[in-house]
Order: C-alpha cells, then structure tokens, then sequence
C-alpha cells in the first residue's frame, strides 16, 4: 500500500527508512495471518501462566563466587550456617521460664521446629535438644550432661536441677533471656529439604512457624519468630496488598488514558496492548524454568509502565494522522515507520540497562535482569508490531477527530512557549537551575549508604510484627540475631588448639574485636578454653589464662571438642563468632574494616583469618558486591546508550543532549535515596537502571522528531522543538504524570520496600521527562544542533521529493494536531 506524495519541502530517504517502510507494507499485507498468531501466542501464554510460583531462596540472594561466600560454602556441613530460624517464647506469668507450664510448651515447641520441612536436624538448639550440655568440675573431675533430664517431668525438684543445670552450661543470654523469662529454639534451614530431597518452600516453611505461633502464643507465653523464612512469609503475606495497589494504579492509568485520547477504543487498546508483554512474559518464565521472587514483584508493573508509554506514543502518532483524514489503515502504516526507529531504540536501551544489571553475581539479581529484559524485548514485538496492526482494524470515534481540531489551532501557541528553551538565553537560566539541582545532589549523594539502613527488616515497616519481633529477641538475649563468623585456619599442626602461637593468635583477634564500635559479644575456642583452664584451678580467675605449652593447653580440652561446634577435628578449622549490635550497612563495612586491618597487622606465621560466614557475613558480601557494581553498572549502560544513540543519530551532539539529563537524574534519585534513608542494596540498584531506562525513551522520542523538524522541514530550532513536543511531548508528559500519580500511591503500601519504590519511581518519572523538556533543547541550543543538522541536509543534497511512505517520518502537513 502506497500513500499519495507530500508536497513542501523535500525529505531524503535512507536505506533504514526503506526497510522500515518495507517492513510495514509487509505487515499490512499479512496483518490478518499476524493477529492470528499474536491471540494464539497469547492463550499460549496465558496457559503457561498458570503454571507460575513464587521462587524465593536464600542462596539467590548472596553472591555465591564472592570470598566471603566461598569460606562459607567451603565450611557449611561443619559450622552453623547464615538461614536460621529464631522462636523465642516469653512466659508473661508471674516468676521466671522454671515452671512445668511454660517448660512443656517449650518442649512440645521444639518437637514442632524440629520437624519442619528444610530444618537441618543436628542443628536445632534448645534446652530440649541433646547437643544442647552443660559441664562441671567436680572433686572426680569434669561432669556434664545435657540440660533438661531425658524423664523431664516438671517435677519441683526437676526444675531446681534445670535451673542449676542452665546456669552452669552458659546459655544464659543464648538459649535463656538474661531476665529469665524467655527461651529460645534456634534451627538451621537448607536450600534443599533434607528429608524430601526438594528444594525448600519458604512459604510453608513460614506458614508452619505461623502455626507455631498461634499453637503456643496465649495469655500467659508470647510467641517471637524471625528468620529468613519468616521474613519471605510475611513479603508473601504483603504481595496482596501489592495487588491492591497494583489494581489501583491501572485504574488510575485508565482514567487519565481516556482523559487524554477522549476515546474508549483507543484506551482499552493500549491498556490492553501494554498489558501483553506482561502476559507473556509471565507464560515464558516457567517455560524457561524461572519463577517470581516476591522480591522482584514490582517487575511486571514495572514492564507495564513502560508498555503504556510506549503505546500511548503509537496511538498518539496513528490518532493524529487519523485526524489529517487518512483512513485507519494508511494511518498504522504511517505510525509504524514514524515510530518503530526510535521506540525500537529506546526499547533496545532499555533491555541493555536491564542486562547491564545481570553483571552483579548475585542470582536474584541475575533473574530480575533477565526478567525485564525479555519482558522490554517482547514489548518491541506487541507494542511496535500487533498494535499497528490493531489500529489499523480501529476507528476513532468522529466526535474525537473533530474535537481534536479543534484543539490543534487552540493549544498550538502553548506548545510554542517550549520552543523558548531552546534559545540561547532562556537556556543559560536551565543551565543555572541544572547547575544549582547538580550542586545540591552531589553534596546530599554523600550521604548515601550501601546495605541496610536501621535495624529489623528494611522491606517491612518498622510497626511490621516482624520488625517488633526482631526488637524483642535483640533486647532479651545477648547474642542478638546478627553474627559475624571468621574462620581460623591453622596449617602444618596436627592439633593447632594445643600450640600457643595459634591460640594466642585467636585470642588477640577476638580482643581486638572486642573493643570495635558496633560490637556486641565475641566468642571463641581461646574464651571458652580459659574458662574451662581456670574451673581445673579451682575457678579462680588469675588462671583463666592461655598457658604456653601443649600440657597446660591440654586443660581445656572441653573447649576443644568439635562437638560444640566451635572447631573441627584437630583444630584444622576455628570458628570465632562475632555478634554485632544491628546490621546497617555502615557498621558491617566498619566491623570488616577492623578485621581486615587485623588480618594485615597480624604476621603470625600459618595462621589464616578467612571472613566470613553468618548473615552479616553475607550482608557484607552482598554490600561489597552491589558497591563495586554500582559505577561499573553506570559506565556501561551509559556506555549502551551512547553507542546505541551514536549509531541512530550519528552525531556526538544527540548523544549528549540525552545522556546528560540522565547524568544529573541519577545523581539526584541518589541524592533522594540518602535523604529518604533508603540505602543502596539488591534491591533498589535495578530502581537506578529503571529510571535511565525510562529517561532514555523521553529524549530519544523527542530528539527523532526534532532532527526530523530541523533537516527535512527547515525549520530553526526553536520552532523544531515545539513542533517535537506537539508531537511527541504530549505523550511523554501525559505518561509521566500518569506513572507517576500510579506508583504515588505505592507510599501508602505496606511492605516498606514497595513503599521506597513508589516514591523513588514517581521521582525518576517527572524529573527524567523535566530533563528532556527543558534541559535538552537548552543543550541543543548551545552545541549547535541546528547548524549540525543544516549542514548534512546541504550534503544529502536538493533531489526530487520523496515518497512519504519511505520515511520513517514524513513531511509535515499543512494541519497540525496536538491529539489531545
């Protein structure tokens, strides 16, 4: 199909632009054949759909090639791992835990953790469970046994022996709160059941310690869990709410759809349009053998919003040639060569931000990635192909075309106010603005922290019963919830726990740590071995030293038994375990600061100190990694998007009227993170690469129509510029403000961390598009982009008029549309 020559000035035709339009002739010739595959595509996927889980773990959440994970990995089957579940019950009755009620509750409670899916046996720890001892000097020597008697029967006298039997193990403050009101039962949890041989379910995992709680919670004992488990549990739990709001953000995005095209057909088209990708999407991940991490919940919305961009530009494009008067079929066509260059560039911009991402070694992140990467491509195939052609079967309501020009000569003088900025002066006043926004996002940047910010779980609020459970297990019990472990390993000694050098070694680095900021409590095999050293010299403190050969060390052999877990056969392997005060991003970087000022400091001659294990282990992993991808992420999706905007525009004065609203947008949603106290972590980095990615899609739609204005149609650069927002602009600040008020609403969700995303995407949102508006056409002003793009329409040449169905924008036409 041919459309009728444009008469004006004349345009130069490209071999891209004749593809393009090669390809939308084709397309409209087998439009019928192509809808038929896109519905049966989409009852494809929306079968395979159903076939979606929700796939968290906790091993997609650390980076598994980082050292730190690697001595955990290495040491897993031997020390406690960084998945624990803590259950803490509180007797709120009168006097301390040593009764028959509360004791029986913690028993049979025990016997309930104990036989939960994914829980390691050999590692649950309560006073209930046999690894769990006591040890005594006595007149014939040591004596121990475990702490509650196998024939418990809560007898009076029982209770007594318990009493004596917790206080001489030590676990007051570990198993026993320090006001002797609360115990706790600790299990260890593993990727892959070890009964069942499946990989753990978090979610039944999480709802069985629900169970739990509301089994053995009531007016006189208060039931406290926390955990990994527990925390993906109630994300789970929250995901509902998310729906909510995902729901209400549509709703929004329908109403001020049809506020802005005036036409139900073209709203319900580009809904549904935006809504493919994300159905197909969600029908391709179980085909690929991927899940949902709840984490990465927001991903499909997230392919939403840039789906509706998108289509709003398409309908926008195709609605103004409808207006001009051509029939619903030319007008596709039209669109589909206008459109398809730059929204396939932006759409390509987008998908190499997403895989850019997938550079972090870790797998959630790597899932995220491919995740909206396949969802920003699929968008190039439902938003760039199917909804021509189903505009091509739609036809505007007539009421809509006549109000539409009616609109084109009243709003043409608003849109010729934007043409100012692109003037010299008015662009040196956006320049001091952009300047003063850079200055104050620069300095407020600073204080941005990598890793978590405040204490509990940062994704819930800090009213969650979860963040006030974490509170109370902190405050009852000295060990806390956060641990550090170092691994010491000794080489060249048969039994490294009886040669001195070693152990004073150990001793030196556990007294050293003692004394850093944000240090709880730190235990070792040298503190155990001395306490022990000293009960053989009759408890007298002055003895509860480290004597200096093998015989005096010899003593306190207890300490050295691998079955209390501090050790290995032989001492091959020590174990230091360091319990910090909260687990912010600045006190991990700090506490791992010392140890590795320690490890530097210390020659001590086959002694290693390998960091680390626990989950502050594994915080300090995963921040130094997010940390050292940060910049390398940056460098190299700007990169993308300069060779990327280099080999559409060919010009280095484009690539820099786009990428520099993007530079000061990032430094700013940087600068909003450190003022909000969102810190910078797994997952709010993808937030950064999102809003490039949106930015990119503004300037890139509104430079292609304004080079178009300047070397095809003459016009000078202000008059090109209006003449771009006219076209363009219309769409890119109705779907700004749309996401915007639609993700807005996330602030009021429940789950802290879609909270921090609403607000963060609502920012990146308006300022990337008062980037491209304003900052854009005042740097195009001042690098000559007009002079540029003069002189290459004198090069091209006067030749004879061209088609217009072989640009992928044609000329302009005597009337003009806003399409509003």
């Amino acid at each position: 199909m041919t459309r009728p020559e444009i008469s004006g000035p004349r345009a130069t035709t490209t071999r891209l632009s004749r593809f393009v339009a090669r390809c939308a002739d084709l397309l409209i010739r087998r439009r019928r054949l192509l809808l038929v595959l896109c519905l049966a595509m989409t009852v494809a996927m929306g079968l395979s759909a159903t076939r979606l889980r929700l796939d968290p773990g906790f091993n997609k959440m650390i980076p598994l090639q980082h050292p730190y994970m690697q001595v955990l990995g290495k040491y897993a089957s031997t020390f406690s791992g960084a998945n624990t579940v803590l259950v803490s019950l509180r007797w709120k009755g009168d006097g301390d835990i040593y009764n028959q009620a509360f004791m029986d509750k913690v028993r049979r409670a025990t016997d309930e953790v104990f036989f939960i899916p994914g829980v390691d046996r050999a590692r649950v720890f309560s006073l209930f469970t046999p690894n769990v001892r006591y040890t005594e000097v006595t007149e014939a020597g040591f004596r121990g046994d475990v702490v509650v008697p196998g024939r418990f029967s809560g007898s009076p006298e029982q209770l007594d022996q318990v009493r004596r039997n917790v206080a001489r193990s030590g676990q007051i403050g570990r198993l026993v709160s320090n006001d002797l009101k609360s115990a706790l039962i600790r299990a260890e949890l593993r990727e892959v059941d070890p009964v069942s041989g499946k990989a753990l379910d978090y979610g039944e995992v999480a709802r069985q310690l629900e169970k739990i709680r509301a089994g053995f919670a009531g007016p006189d004992v208060e039931v406290n869990v926390i955990g990994f488990a527990k925390l993906v549990g109630d994300v789970e739990e929250g995901i509902a709410g998310v729906m909510v709001f995902f729901a209400l953000a549509f709703v929004v995005t329908a109403l001020m759809l049809y506020g802005y095209t005036r036409s139900l057909r073209i709203t319900l088209l580009a809904l549904v349009v935006a809504l493919l990708p994300v159905a197909w999407l969600l029908g391709l991940l179980p085909l690929l053998g991927y899940g949902i991490d709840p984490m990465s919940i927001l991903v499909p919305f997230l392919i939403f919003s840039i789906g509706v961009s998108h289509a709003v530009q398409m309908t926008n494009a195709w609605k103004q040639e409808v207006v001009l008067g051509h029939d619903p079929v030319e007008s596709a066509r039209a669109a589909f060569c206008k459109l398809f260059i730059p929204g396939t560039v932006a759409l390509l911009t987008n998908a190499l931000g997403f895989m850019v991402i997938m550079r972090i070694e870790i797998e959630i992140v790597r899932e995220l990635g491919i995740t909206a990467c396949l969802g920003v491509l699929l968008m190039i195939l439902t938003n760039k192909v199917f909804l021509p052609l189903l505009l091509s079967y739609t036809r505007l309501e007539p009421g809509v075309v006549a109000a539409a020009r009616v609109r084109a000569g009243r709003h043409g003088a608003f849109w010729d106010r934007f043409g100012r900025f692109a003037r010299p002066g008015p662009a040196l006043a956006v320049f001091g603005v952009s300047l003063a926004l850079l200055a104050v996002g620069a300095l407020q940047s600073r204080g941005l922290k990598v890793g978590d910010i405040g204490n509990g779980a940062p994704e819930l609020r800090a009213d969650s019963r979860y963040n006030r459970d974490s509170e109370k297990v902190v405050g009852q019990y000295n060990i806390g919830v956060d641990v550090l472990t170092v691994v010491v390993e000794p080489k060249g000694f048969d039994d490294a726990c009886l040669h001195y050098p070693v152990m004073s070694a150990v001793e030196r680095f556990e007294m050293n740590l003692r004394g850093v900021a944000g240090v709880q409590s730190v235990v070792s095999v040298p503190s155990l071995a001395k306490v022990v050293i000293g009960a053989y010299n009759e408890g007298n403190p002055r003895w509860e030293a480290l004597p200096r050969n093998s015989e005096g060390l010899s003593q306190g052999a207890k300490a050295f038994d691998p079955d209390n877990g501090m050790n290995t056969s032989n001492c091959q392997a020590i174990q230091v375990l360091i319990y910090t005060a909260n687990h912010e991003g600045a006190t991990i970087a700090h506490i791992v600061k010392e140890i590795q000022r320690f490890i530097a400091a210390d020659h001590t001659p086959n002694v290693a100190f390998r960091l680390g294990g626990g989950n502050i282990g594994v915080m300090a992993a995963t921040n130094e990694a997010v940390e050292e991808a940060e910049v390398t992420m940056l460098l190299a999706i700007f990169g993308a998007i300069t060779l990327l905007c280099l080999l559409t525009f060919r010009s280095w004065r484009a690539v820099l009227c786009i990428i520099v609203p993007l530079t000061l947008v990032s430094i700013l949603c940087n600068a909003l993170m450190a003022r909000l106290g969102i810190g910078l972590k797994v997952s709010t980095l993808p937030v950064i690469t999102l809003g490039v990615g949106v930015g990119v899609d503004y300037g890139i739609y509104l430079y292609e129509r304004m080079q178009h204005q300047l070397r095809d149609e003459g016009q000078g650069l202000p008059q090109a510029f209006a003449e771009a927002m006219r076209q363009r602009g219309t769409a890119a600040l109705f779907t700004a403000m749309t996401m915007c008020i639609g993700v807005g609403t996330w602030a009021f969700a429940a789950l802290k961390f879609q909270a921090d995303m609403g607000i963060l995407l609502a920012f990146m949102f308006m300022v990337n598009l008062f980037g491209a508006v304003f900052l854009l056409p005042a740097l195009a002003s001042w690098l000559g982009v007009e002079e540029e793009e003069r002189a290459r329409a004198k090069g091209h040449g006067a030749g004879a008029p061209a088609h217009a169905g072989d640009m992928a924008a044609a000329g302009e036409r005597a009337l003009k549309s806003d399409a509003i």
